[in-house]
């Protein structure tokens, strides 16, 4: 996804983006124009994923040197998927021009008014622009204010072929390759049919023209004694993973269909880090489980009696669950040390990567059910086999030590 930065000469447009990459890509003076050329920076921007900014030359630059700067911004805007507008609270012809371009070529728009730290912007102008339609943040470059309200404006602005479009498991197994599917029955799972990311997952295989073999969990070695070649992946509902761990040869990857959602409907690396911060949880320390679909809970339910069952026993002392479902989710998350999520199969991935950026602002740890189930149970790493990605990011944070 192109994200292009734009506006006058000297409103900060380099500044902000070495404070949204945390890195001097762009060189930055207080003279108007340092910015010649178009500087790009792709980057991994959470949780969207990959991204290509564009930091362009000044809208307003002079001389026949600045229109050839000026038709190269121009050019920028032809690729551009998500419009930035910055200003440092100045907005006139230049901004309302780019403002025209952008929205002729259907390109969403966010207005960032920069270097909150020096002025207030005017409220006249945030209405206007409200009224609009153009999503505003106010920002500071310099001293950070604002840059998580930035990331979610990006976030709630991204096409949706961007965010919705994502492979489950279609993209671990080759064509003609086998995955085996271990599917238990239980209480919960609707007579007759399947769950929807069961379901969902073998889809998304056939269209990637892999095969499949369903089983029970019982039958998983007789399946794998049958095949003359191993699958090239085993998913397996998370509550039978130590079961389907056991019986997986260690050089097939192993997962489960909860962390493929992970990946699916939100943001793994960031899930994958906040399993690891079971490590840090205390007795009577509140963790909140949000379901996204209000089904009735009978039996052993997986978020309100197994997953609490097995971390207390990691733990080594009672915890407090609190369970939400569906819309209900909390405004303030700052009294719980964990949120675990369920695999948001009902929902679309957007709705799941702003509950995430939402625990990320407020500092407070996310992961999923098959990933916390995983890291409780011990076999975490061999969840994560599949995506070295995720496995790098866990190597990359020692486990916490405060437990």
């Amino acid at each position: 996804m192109h994200i292009g930065l734009f506006g006058r000469r000297n409103v900060g447009k380099s500044s902000l983006l070495n404070a949204i990459v945390r890195q001097q890509v762009s060189i930055v003076s207080e003279f108007a124009g340092t910015t010649t050329d178009p500087v790009e920076k792709p980057m991994e921007l959470l949780p969207i994923g990959p991204v290509l900014f564009i930091d362009t030359a000044g809208i307003d630059d002079e001389g026949a040197l600045g229109q050839l700067r000026i038709d190269k911004t121009r050019k920028a805007i032809d690729r551009t998927d998500i419009g930035v507008i910055i200003s440092d609270g100045d907005w006139n012809t230049f901004e309302e021009t780019l403002l025209s371009e952008l929205q002729q070529r259907r390109v969403p728009v966010i207005a960032v008014l920069n270097k909150a730290d020096l002025h207030t912007p005017p409220a006249e102008l945030i209405g206007r622009l409200n009224t609009q339609q153009i999503t505003v943040t106010v920002v500071s470059s310099t001293t950070g204010q604002g840059l998580d309200d930035f990331r979610a404006a990006l976030l709630a602005a991204a096409p949706a072929e961007f965010i919705d479009s994502p492979p489950i498991a279609g993209d671990l197994v080759g064509p003609g390759q086998t995955a085996i599917l271990v599917v238990p029955i239980d209480k919960e799972a609707p007579k007759g049919r399947l769950i929807l990311p069961q379901v969902q997952t073998i889809r998304d295989l056939l269209d990637s023209d892999a095969m499949c073999m369903v089983v029970k969990e019982r039958e998983l070695k007789a399946a794998m004694d049958n095949l003359k070649t191993p699958p090239a992946l085993v998913v397996t509902d998370s509550q039978a993973f130590l079961k389907v761990a056991a019986d997986t040869p260690p050089e097939v990857p192993m997962t489960g269909f909860s962390v493929l959602y992970s990946r699916f409907k939100g943001d793994l690396i960031t899930q994958t880090l906040g399993a690891m911060a079971v490590d840090t949880l205390q007795p009577d320390d509140n963790i909140l489980v949000a379901e996204a679909c209000s089904h009735h809970p009978i039996g052993e339910d997986i978020g309100r009696v197994k997953i609490p069952r097995w971390l207390t026993q990691y733990v080594g002392g009672k915890l407090h669950f609190t369970t939400v479902q569906g819309q209900d989710f909390p405004d303030d998350l700052t009294p719980y040390k964990l949120v675990i999520h369920c695999g948001a199969c009902m929902w679309n991935r957007r709705t799941m990567l702003n509950r995430i950026l939402k625990c990320r602002q407020a500092g407070v740890p996310v992961t999923n059910y098959g990933l916390v189930i995983a890291y409780s149970l011990g076999i975490f790493q061999r969840a994560l086999q599949p995506f070295p990605a995720a496995l790098a990011a866990a190597a990359q944070h020692p486990r916490p030590t405060s437990r």
